[in-house]
Order: structure tokens, then C-alpha cells, then sequence
């Protein structure tokens, strides 16, 4: 009779949204460096470092943005781990970076616009969907690799994450912004068996400190983007 082995052909990687972060004046900030977790954004982070704390967690990749750095700081430190850097995991990018785009703000009402929301199916304003899918499928794969047999935590951004989830899980990549299910500080887990992954799971370990106008599935608010924290 042989001795079982340990099943090291199990990886898990959990792709996380970054925390809230400081922005008063409401910017669909995008790319933009300078943009900081904020104070409640820094207690998510605290929060999913002490969920993910008993993990067996090998390494810990974010997006090079600082929100997303400081996102996986405590996870990190947990773990006695440095944070490697991955601009694959960056955010989308946007044509509407650095202004104002909210739900009631009268931008959709400016002709300027207009040429860069005629297809939201590409989308028109931004990085197109597939491309996000093939970088972030490729941050994934390092990961997975880097951290075979145990598992791996990578920070990364709303639509980015949202977007590899639906590839990954069949689904139309063009979609209403409003329904994707991935709140600030949510982790979305592929569990691979070898290099196939087998399942998806979804978690919000800090939802009790996510505003109630940015948990997933909430209606918007007039003045209140949900881009924002993207």
C-alpha cells in the first residue's frame, strides 16, 4: 500500500479589491498616483489581514497604485512576506481620469462625452475588456506558479477583477457597472487543481465597514459614484 502525500497540487489564489480610499473631491482617479487608502480604508485592509492571518499564504502581489500597495501591507506583515509589484494588476484605464463621472453629475449631458460612450460593449472609454482579461489572466498564472501548493493574495481593482471573474466564469464580459459583485476589500478566490482552475468563490470580510451605497447590488446615489473606489 502506498502513504498518502500531501495534495500539493492545490493552489489557491484570492484576488483582492483595494480598500476606501481619500478622495473628497469625488475624482474618478483611475491611474492617478497620489490616491490614498483612507482612514476607513486602512481598517478594511486591517480586517481582511486578520481574516487571511491563519492562511497559508506565500506571497502577496499588488497593483503598483499606492491604494493597492497599501491594501496588502498588513497581509504582508502577517505572513513575514515582502510585497512584490505587478503592473498587470493596474487598474483599467479610462478616458474619463482625473474628472468628475457620477451617477445625477450631468456628464452623460455633454456632447464631448458623447464619442466616448458608443459602444459599452468594447467599452468605448477605456481599456478594452479582453485586454484586461489577458493581463490579469497572466498575473494570476505567475501567482499560482509562485505560490504552487499553498496560496497567494494579489490586490488589484473593481473592473479588472470583476471582469477576469466573468471571463473565468463564462459570462459576457460587457455588463451594468451597478451589479458586479466585488465591494471594496472583497476577496475573489480561484482555487486551482495544477494549472486548471476549479472553482470561484467570493468573500467580503470587511462588510460591515463598507458604505451601504457601495456594497454590492446597491442602488446608486445621486452624487455618490460608485467609479470612484474602483
Amino acid at each position: 500500500m502506498s502513504t498518502p502525500k500531501k495534495d500539493d497540487d492545490v493552489t489557491v489564489v484570492h484576488l483582492m479589491r483595494h480598500g476606501e480610499v481619500e478622495n473628497p473631491d469625488g475624482v474618478l482617479y483611475g491611474r492617478l498616483a497620489g490616491y490614498h487608502l483612507s482612514e476607513l480604508g486602512r481598517r478594511m485592509a486591517d480586517r481582511v489581514g486578520e481574516h487571511l492571518a491563519s492562511r497559508d499564504i506565500t506571497y502577496v502581489v499588488a497593483s503598483p497604485l499606492e491604494r493597492a500597495q497599501e491594501t496588502a501591507e498588513p497581509i504582508a506583515k502577517a505572513h513575514g512576506l515582502d510585497i512584490a509589484s505587478d503592473e498587470r494588476l493596474i487598474e483599467a484605464e479610462n478616458v474619463f481620469q482625473g474628472k468628475t463621472f457620477g451617477i445625477g453629475d450631468g456628464a452623460l449631458r455633454r456632447p464631448a462625452n458623447w464619442r466616448h460612450v458608443v459602444n459599452p460593449f468594447k467599452p468605448s472609454w477605456g481599456e478594452p475588456y479582453i485586454e484586461q482579461v489577458i493581463r490579469m489572466t497572466g498575473a494570476l498564472n505567475a501567482a499560482k506558479d509562485a505560490a504552487r501548493g499553498h496560496e497567494a493574495v494579489l490586490v488589484s481593482h473593481q473592473l479588472p477583477i470583476w471582469v477576469v471573474r466573468s471571463y473565468v466564469e463564462k459570462r459576457r464580459l460587457w455588463h451594468d457597472p451597478r451589479k458586479r459583485q466585488c465591494t471594496l476589500a472583497s476577496l475573489t478566490t480561484f482555487t486551482y487543481r495544477g494549472d486548471r482552475i476549479v472553482s470561484v468563490g467570493y468573500s467580503e470580510p470587511a462588510r460591515d465597514l463598507v458604505p451601504a451605497h457601495l456594497l454590492a447590488g446597491a442602488k446608486p446615489v445621486k452624487g455618490k459614484s460608485r467609479a470612484f473606489g474602483a
